[in-house]
C-alpha cells in the first residue's frame, strides 16, 4: 500500500521504496470438531477387504416365552436368521496441483498446507455423512421441523436438562445399556444448556482442568447419563429457530473406514505434482431403537 504524498511532492514517485512483505504464517480455516468416531462403533471394520464389500451381520433371534403346566408338551419354536448388511459404498476425494515453479519460488509450502486442509475436509465430510445416516436411520423422531419442543425458561418452555431426562427415560424403556450413551446437540443447544447451570460446561468446576477434551466432547462430566458432544454437521432445519438433537448408544451405528490416504503423483502434462486424497468407508444403523431424534425450538 503506497503512502499518500502531499501535493507537488515528487521524491520517489513510484513508491517502490516500500517493501511488500508476505507473512510466513497462514490464515487457516476454523476446523469443526469431529464426533463420528466417538458415537459409533467399528465392530465389523476388520472384516472389510475392498470397496463394495458387504458384511452380513446376523441378528440375535427373539425367543418366545410361554406358560408351562406340569406334564404339558413343549413345542420348540423356529429360530429366525435375520441379518443386516454393512456395505462399504461411500467414497470422497480431493485433488489439487502445485507447479514446480510455484513450489520453488513460493514463500510457503503450498503442498503441505493444502494437503492438511484437504485431509480436514475429508474428515468433516465423513462426519456429516455419518450424522445424516444416523438421523435417517433412527426409529423414533420426537416432533418435526417446525413443531418441536420449545426449549428455554419462559412459561410453556421445557428445561433442556428435563428434555435430556426424557431421552434417558426412552432409552431405559428400550433396555439400552447405561454405558456409552451420548447426546449430540448444536451450538444453540449448548448455549441453552449452559444457561441452566454454567458449571455444566466448565470442566474445571469438576476438577477436570487438565482433561483433554477432544472430538467435540463438551465436558468430561455426564448429564442425565449422557456424554455430551457438539456438532455443526446437522442438516439445517427449514424452519427458523428449529434445531435437531440426537441421543443414543454407541452400539446403534457401525462404521468401517477402509481407505484413508493421500498420495503425490507427477502430472503427465506439466511440471507439477498432483496431490490427491481418498476416503472409502461404510456406515450402517443396526439399532435404530437405540437412538432418539428430536426437533426443538430455541429463540
Amino acid at each position: 500500500m503506497a503512502f499518500r504524498s502531499s501535493a507537488g511532492y515528487s521524491n520517489l514517485p513510484s513508491g517502490n521504496f516500500v517493501p511488500v512483505i508476505y507473512s510466513q504464517k497462514v490464515l487457516k480455516f476454523f476446523r469443526d470438531a469431529s464426533v463420528a468416531e466417538d458415537i459409533t462403533n467399528t465392530d465389523y471394520a476388520g472384516e472389510i477387504q475392498n470397496y463394495g464389500d458387504t458384511v452380513n451381520v446376523i441378528s440375535e433371534p427373539t425367543i418366545t416365552i410361554s406358560n408351562y403346566d406340569r406334564g404339558a408338551s413343549v413345542v420348540p419354536q423356529d429360530l429366525a436368521d435375520d441379518q443386516s448388511q454393512l456395505i462399504v459404498d461411500q467414497a470422497s476425494a480431493f485433488a489439487f496441483k502445485v507447479d514446480d515453479i510455484e513450489e520453488r519460488q513460493s514463500h510457503l509450502n503450498w503442498e503441505a498446507m493444502a494437503t492438511s486442509s484437504g485431509a480436514y475436509a475429508l474428515k468433516d465430510s465423513y462426519d456429516a455423512n455419518i450424522i445424516a445416516a444416523m438421523v435417517a436411520g433412527v426409529t423414533t423422531t420426537i416432533g418435526s421441523d417446525g413443531s418441536g419442543q420449545d426449549v428455554g425458561f419462559s412459561a410453556g418452555e421445557i428445561d433442556p436438562t428435563n428434555l435430556m431426562a426424557n431421552h434417558a427415560k426412552r432409552l431405559h424403556g428400550n433396555s439400552v445399556p447405561f454405558e456409552n450413551r451420548w447426546f449430540l446437540g448444536s451450538p444453540e443447544w449448548y448455549e441453552q444448556l449452559g444457561q441452566v447451570d454454567s458449571k455444566i460446561m466448565q470442566s474445571d468446576s469438576m476438577g477436570e482442568g487438565t482433561s483433554q477434551l477432544r472430538n467435540g466432547r463438551m465436558t468430561e462430566r455426564q448429564v442425565q447419563g449422557f456424554s455430551l458432544y457438539m456438532t455443526n454437521n446437522f442438516a439445517a432445519s427449514s424452519t427458523s429457530n428449529y434445531y435437531k438433537v440426537l441421543s443414543g448408544h454407541m452400539s446403534a451405528t457401525s462404521t468401517a473406514s477402509h481407505i484413508a490416504k493421500t498420495e503425490v503423483v507427477r502430472d503427465q502434462n506439466s511440471f507439477a505434482d498432483i496431490v490427491r486424497g481418498l476416503h472409502v468407508y461404510g456406515r450402517k444403523v443396526f439399532r435404530g431403537n437405540a437412538m432418539f431424534l428430536e426437533h426443538v425450538k430455541m429463540d
